[in-house]
Parts: C-alpha cells; structure tokens; sequence
C-alpha cells in the first residue's frame, strides 16, 4: 500500500459508483458525483507528485496529444454566444479528457497497476451486473415495454446507459485478459468466468449501442491475440448465449425485438431511432452554420429547436427502478462526434477525434508488432485497445453524460499509457517489482 497508494484515488474514481446516487433533474447542470470528487483527488495526487519529480516523463507527443483538446476547448468556450453559460462545460471536458488521462498516464507506473486499475473495472462491472439481474428477476428495473425489467443496476432509469457502459468495460476486460499470451492458466479461467458471467446483465440492459461496442472491442482483441485462441473464447461465449436466451429464454422475444430494430432506419424505425436521426441532423446543421468553432460548448440545448425537424418528440420516458414517471428532454444528439462538431466544430473535432485516431493507430501498432519489453505485458495492451475501441465504438450511439462519464477519461489514459509509453520502461518496472 506505501507503493501504491497514488493509485487510490484512482480506485476510488471507479469504485465509488458502485453506490448509488439520487435521482435529480435531468436539466440541471454542474452535479458532482464521490465519482468526480475522487477524480479531482486523483488530479491533485498528481500534481503534488509532478512537482516533486516523481511521476512518469510525458514524451512530446503525449503531451501533444493530451495537451490539444484544451486549446479547442477554450476556443469553443470563448466563441460562445454566451461563455459564461459555456464554462461549465468547458470545466467538465477539461475533467474528462485532459486533466484525468493525464493523471493517469503520470501516475500509472507500471503493468501491475496498470493491472489493478483494470481489475476495478470488472470489480465495478460484477457489482452493477448482478444488480441489474436482480432488477430484471424481481421485476424491479426500469420500464421497457411496458414491464420495469430493463436492468440499469443503481444508475437509475433516467441513465440506462450507466449499467450497460460499465458492464461492458467489465467484459471487455475479462475477454482480453482470457487471451492475452502471457497470462497464467488461473487467471485465463477467473477471466473467462467473468466475461461469461457479464454477458447476462449487458444483455438485459437492451443497450443496442452497448452491443454493438462489446462486439466491435472483443472482435478487435479476438483479432490481436491470434485467431485459435480466439475462436475457443467465441465458441464460449456463443454457447453460453445460446443456453441463456435459447434455452432459459433470459429476454430472448425483447432482444430479438431490439436487435431488428437496429437495422429498421428507414421503414419502421420507432421513436427513439427517428429521434436520434432527428438530432443528428439538427447537429451537423448547426455545424454547417458553423463550421469552424460550433456554436458553443453546452449550446446544443439551445440551438436545437431551431435546427431540427418537426419529426423530433418532446423528450423520452423514463420509469421505474424505484422512481415515478419522467419526462427527460433530448439535450443532445447521441452522438460524441456530431456533438463536438455541433458544439467545438472543426477545430475542436480536429484537437479531440485526431489525438483519438494518434493513440488506436499507436496502440494496435505496439500491441501487433510489439518489441521483446512490451511481449511481457501483451495484457495491458489488448486491455487498453480493447476498452479504447468499445468507447470510440460507442461514441458512434452515445455522448458523455451521467455518472459513468468520469471513467471516459480514465480508458483514455489506460490507452495513452499504453500507447505513448516506453514500453522497455514499463517491464523493467514490472521486474523489479517482481524481485
């Protein structure tokens, strides 16, 4: 603990939302979640640590790439038509996407604690998980379709995302660490455990977007850590989703209903597809009025009536899950690059989405055709692509929001710890932590 105790705020930024919050308006802005708290901690351990020398050397490039988003993030807020009403927002990327990557990539050591980070993952994922079965058994969830079975552990119905996000990063963690070459037999067996365990509550989650995102990450690290040992992982999980939904029937009709609305864009999507469609078009049309720095950091709410069509409803229902009926009204558009583009436009899309592209090209370059250092801890890698895939997979469908947001930062810190660290340096670490 005396070695490792930088990383607990850490811990805690992840942990921490195992508990669950109350429910609030979903208007208001500025909540400040433990999760949060911890992270500003995490923030301040760091900058303590930074001025006395004992945090890990950032190379050009990271400092680059971590570096840039600020600069079109006050761009965006000092363009605004209102910058006061824009700091808030301006505060809260500057939380999730610069200050807390950096953290973590200044103070994540080595592999084992870059290990530990990711063990709080699937520790919150187990947690949520098994909460959100327990909604759907007992009837206790959500509602969807009429019946509150739809599994959002202790997020709420008025974040039916947070479950899903969490689970997810959870699973796709236990499958990188079931391939990964160097790891022992118990841990391969503990990790496929968890990632067959998890399968449950993502799919009771009805997440379209969550499923997409777990399906693209885990082919992705199927892919990297070689295809036999893959295809024993797939053929795993397959059978273990056949006996679930085939043969217990764990929300086989609703999920079918789900999966083929996917595909039902154009000839019966229902509301909550036409209102998504609706608000990608009001974005890129207050790009397109905008092209070079957006309308504003938080100006999408009020942007937004006079740029979509009549085709958009007035917000989505949310219920049960021990709260009554709420209207929630649609703030954004469901999708983190129209939003940036709609909000930060080109230069701020160019700052955040470029620096993005920077480190999956340069993880997945280290992780397929690594030096004899980085082999050692081939884990860590497909650990990092994995979760860094799935978030940028699912940024496609979603856009930061509720409490589960703190932890965007922290999958793209693993990632740049990854992919912009000295490799050889991050081993030697792990040796002599090992003597």
């Amino acid at each position: 603990m005396r070695r490792h105790w930088p990383l607990l705020p850490l811990a805690a930024t992840v942990l921490l939302l195992v508990a669950p919050l109350p429910a609030g308006d979903a208007t208001a802005s500025g909540k400040v979640t433990p999760a949060d708290a911890a992270s500003l901690l995490l923030v301040a351990v760091c900058a303590v640590r930074a001025l006395r020398g004992e945090v890990n050397r950032l190379s050009p490039l990271g400092a680059l790439v971590l570096g840039l988003p600020a600069v079109g993030l006050a761009v965006a807020t000092v363009s605004a038509g209102d910058p006061y009403a824009a700091l808030p927002g301006f505060v809260r990327y500057l939380q999730v996407f610069v200050l807390v990557p950096a953290a973590v990539v200044l103070l994540v050591r080595d592999a084992r604690e870059f290990r530990l980070a990711a063990g709080c993952f699937v520790v919150l994922a187990l947690v949520q998980g098994a909460v959100g079965v327990l909604q759907y058994a007992t009837h206790t969830g959500a509602s969807y379709q009429g019946e509150d079975i739809r599994a959002v552990g202790t997020f709420g119905p008025g974040d039916v995302m947070g479950m899903a996000t969490v689970v997810a990063y959870g699973l796709v963690i236990a499958t990188a660490l079931a391939l990964a070459p160097g790891a022992g037999q118990r841990s391969r067996r503990i990790a496929t455990a968890a990632a067959l365990l998890l399968i449950v509550p993502l799919v009771l989650s009805f997440s379209r977007g969550a499923w997409i995102a777990t399906f693209g990450a885990a082919l992705v690290v199927m892919v990297l850590a070689g295809i036999r040992r893959a295809l024993k992982v797939l053929l795993a999980l397959t059978a273990a989703g056949v006996v679930l939904v085939g043969g217990f029937g764990v929300g086989s009709e609703m999920m079918a209903e789900r999966l083929t609305s996917i595909t039902q864009v154009s000839s019966a999507p229902d509301q909550s597809v036409t209102d998504r469609y609706t608000m990608w078009a009001a974005a890129s049309s207050m790009w397109q009025e905008r092209p070079a720095t957006g309308v504003g950091l938080k100006g999408f709410p009020a942007h937004r009536d006079g740029h979509a069509s009549l085709g958009l409803s007035s917000g989505s229902d949310t219920a049960g899950a021990g709260q009554a009926y709420v209207r929630q009204p649609l703030l954004s558009p469901h999708n983190m690059y129209l939003l940036i583009l709609s909000e930060q436009g080109l230069i701020g899309l160019t700052a955040l989405a470029g620096g993005w592209a920077v480190l999956l090209v340069a993880g997945i370059r280290r992780v397929a055709a690594p030096d004899p250092a980085a082999r050692r801890i081939r884990d860590c890698g497909l650990i990092a692509i994995g979760l860094f895939v799935w978030q940028s997979t699912n940024f496609l469908y979603a856009d930061i929001g509720g409490p589960s947001t703190v932890l965007t930062g922290v999958i793209i810190g693993l990632a740049a710890w990854w992919a912009l660290g000295t490799a050889g340096a991050m081993s030697s670490r792990v040796g002599a932590a090992g003597r």
